[in-house]
């Protein structure tokens, strides 16, 4: 008799580790999550130590294989976007990693912009290649044997593998997703390029699990680990967003679009790029604007108080520009940008519907941007994020943007990294 396939995917965070197993027809068959420690913090600086997230990701895999009535066949982990960390051979930190935010790296991010191509993902101070570039002159060299993002140290950790990572993780490290390579330009920096991973789609089966680990987990030895991706990405996936046209708009302290397209597009000016995904394209754009504008002037109970009251139908024709302070980046480039936020009516409720018009527009506005740079018209948009619980604010946005909006069964990135474990399963026949 075949046992049933169950496929585990962990989301790993700076406050949390989650995981969450589905079967092969992607139903739930378990969850479970424990808080982390934040990180720690001195002004730009934000580190974490790695073995915080061994730990926790030995206890989430122990506890989901105890809810579960079979073993599992294949995990997968996506992490945050350029967290980053120096390994020996062994694959030990060096160091604690340089966090997602960490920001010290100025000097060595100002050195790629003078090298790299100007719509390359590397550039900025919080990229991973600009936190690589700081770890070598703060780390004894002659000990470094890999450069790895926190999903990638995570799988090493469960294969002995640390020389693998995945096309999401390195797009900020510099990888080109269009030639499939690192590019010829990064050798220009004075480090081993061994030291970069092997890189590969997100969804590829890496190795068996180490038999040693398995048994002190009470894992099965055949169990397969894959490739994983970032945070933000297995979160898209989660939501079943796969189409040409498909976009998912998220509604939390700012506003962040993504579409899947069928070319990359990219703008450093307005901070769009594209992630690879397998035969298609994920571009994307994020505003300033979003929920963090709405509880600058509401509490939350405020806001629930007066959602009932919202007319869609009834547009304010308030004309706002909705931003917590001064600065914009999509769709519009502009740090000097002042919020626009008069006239102010004296009814709370119409003040509040015009804030939601104001992002809805922000957002209509965002995608005509994607599309004039390349990418299609959305076809739908899915919804995740506080905002998208809100069914008034849903009809205005339809309104504005004319385009059927829905919200995703799922959403969390620890089920999108459960369909890349089933993806890596189903694709290798030799397992």
């Amino acid at each position: 008799m075949t046992l049933p396939h169950i496929f585990v995917g962990i989301d790993i965070g700076t406050s949390g580790c989650r995981g969450c197993a589905i079967d092969i027809n992607g139903q739930i068959l378990a969850e479970y999550s424990i808080e982390l420690p934040p990180p720690k913090r001195r002004h730009v600086e934000v580190e974490q130590e790695p073995h915080i997230w061994w730990a926790a990701l030995k206890t989430v895999l122990r506890q989901i294989d105890n809810r579960l009535s079979h073993p599992i066949t294949a995990v997968s982990i996506d992490g945050t976007s350029a967290t980053v960390l120096a390994v020996d051979q062994a694959g030990t930190p060096l160091r604690p990693a340089l966090m997602y935010n960490d920001a010290r790296a100025s000097q060595e991010a100002e050195h790629i912009h003078q090298l790299a191509p100007q719509n390359s993902g590397a550039l900025g101070v919080t990229s991973s290649l600009a936190k690589w570039l700081w770890l070598l002159k703060h780390t004894d060299q002659n000990a470094v044997s890999h450069v790895l993002h926190q999903a990638d140290w995570l799988a090493g950790k469960l294969t002995g593998r640390f020389d693998i990572s995945d096309e999401n993780n390195c797009l900020k490290m510099g990888y080109d997703p269009i030639a499939r390579q690192w590019p010829t330009w990064i050798s220009a920096f004075d480090f081993d390029l061994t030291h970069l991973p092997q890189v590969h789609p997100p969804g590829t089966v890496i190795k068996t699990i180490k038999a040693t680990l398995a048994k002190s987990i009470g894992l099965n030895p055949e169990t397969l680990i894959v490739s994983g991706t970032t945070d933000s990405i297995a979160a898209f996936i989660a939501t079943g967003a796969d189409q040409v046209g498909d976009a998912v708009t998220s509604l939390g302290s700012t506003l962040a679009l993504k579409m899947v397209s069928d070319k990359p597009v990219f703008s450093a000016k307005y901070g769009v790029y594209s992630h690879r995904l397998w035969d298609k394209w994920l571009a994307g754009g994020a505003s300033n604007t979003g929920g963090a504008v709405l509880l600058k002037y509401f509490t939350p109970s405020e806001l629930k108080t007066m959602t009932p009251q919202l007319q869609p139908e009834q547009p304010t024709h308030l004309d706002y520009y909705p931003l917590v302070s001064v600065g914009e980046r999509f769709p519009i480039a502009d740090p000097k940008l002042a919020p626009r936020l008069k006239p102010r009516p004296n009814n709370e409720r119409v003040f509040f519907q015009g804030l939601l018009e104001g992002i809805a527009r922000i957002e209509a506005e965002g995608y005509k941007h994607l599309q004039n740079l390349g990418a299609p018209h959305p076809k739908t948009i899915y919804t995740v994020g506080g905002g998208a619980k809100n069914t008034a604010w849903t009809q205005i946005r339809q309104n504005l943007i004319g385009v059927q909006i829905q919200t995703p069964q799922h959403t969390q990135a620890a089920y999108g990294s459960a369909l890349l474990a089933r993806k890596g399963f189903l694709s290798c026949s030799s397992f």
